[in-house]
């Protein structure tokens, strides 16, 4: 067996694992909960790790998971109905304020890089990933908490399905760069195969859900669209991230396919865009 099979079979083992995990994961809330906690923690523990190796950067690795981890625990308790007072942000805040204070003691080399790359944390992994819960829950006017696992593990979904379409169509017909610059690999017929094959199983999805679900076959659509294009865009932000860094993979924790970054760099964009696109077709 070559090296290039055994690397084949590695990656397929891991991605039927993740898969298997992330499904299993959206069966029950605090199952969800406890998925994205801990996919917090590990995503924005690794961001850390990555930029205070960098040089000329020291992120408190520590405080800033915690942080983020708490960020998403306090969204998903609003979001639950677990907690009705915006008073759970409060530690947030405070340890927002810790990070930035702590800089006047600690004579870092430079703390501007510091304060950006902790925020960086927050808003590009924590605030994003605690929009699952948004999406998972809400609070009905009879105050009954409603738990919706389609739309979150749809967007999962979608994105598993666009980089294998892509993949696919990149392979057979990929001519065209789609941002060379940043992503060499990615090309535009890749990119339009991802997503016609994303428009055919959204709408097979809502066919299949029929009334059982309040969004139909062409919002369906619309949101595997939403998925596709800012999904790409969070694959394109992630390998920029990289290339700054001089680096090939975020990390080895998942053989075959990187760090957690890695895996999770799509839904960092393509989650709030889901979300601006739920609330845009609630107001409508």
């Amino acid at each position: 067996m070559t090296e290039k099979q055994k690397n084949l079979i590695t990656r397929t083992i891991t991605g039927a694992l993740f898969v298997a995990i992330m499904v299993c994961g959206f069966l029950r809330p605090e199952a969800m909960l406890f998925l994205f906690a801990l996919i917090t923690g590990m995503t924005i523990w690794e961001f850390c790790g990555l930029v205070n190796e960098a040089g000329g950067v020291t992120v408190n690795r520590f405080i800033a998971t915690v942080a983020g981890v708490y960020l998403f625990l306090a969204v998903a308790a609003i979001r639950s109905g677990i907690v009705a007072n915006f008073v759970v942000f409060v530690p947030y805040l405070l340890t927002i304020i810790y990070l930035f204070a702590s800089e006047l003691y600690l004579k870092n080399e430079n703390p501007i890089h510091d304060w950006a790359y902790t925020m960086l944390s927050q808003m590009y992994i924590a605030l994003p990933l605690s929009m699952a819960s948004v999406l998972a829950f809400d609070v009905q006017p009879d105050g009954l908490v409603h738990y919706d696992m389609m739309v979150p593990l749809m967007v999962f979904v979608f994105l598993w399905v666009n980089d294998s379409g892509a993949y696919c169509a990149g392979s057979l017909f990929g001519r065209h760069k789609l941002f060379p610059r940043i992503s060499p690999g990615k090309t535009w017929e890749g990119s339009i195969g991802g997503g016609l094959l994303v428009l055919i199983v959204a709408g097979a999805v809502g066919w299949w859900l029929g009334q059982s679900h309040p969004l139909n076959i062409l919002m369906w659509m619309g949101l595997g669209l939403v998925v596709v294009v800012f999904g790409t865009l969070g694959d394109l932000v992630e390998s920029l991230f990289k290339r700054t860094l001089g680096i090939k993979d975020s990390g080895n924790i998942l053989p075959g396919h990187g760090g957690m970054l890695d895996r999770f760099d799509s839904s960092l964009m393509a989650i709030p865009a889901a979300v601006v696109y739920i609330y845009t077709l609630q107001l409508l």
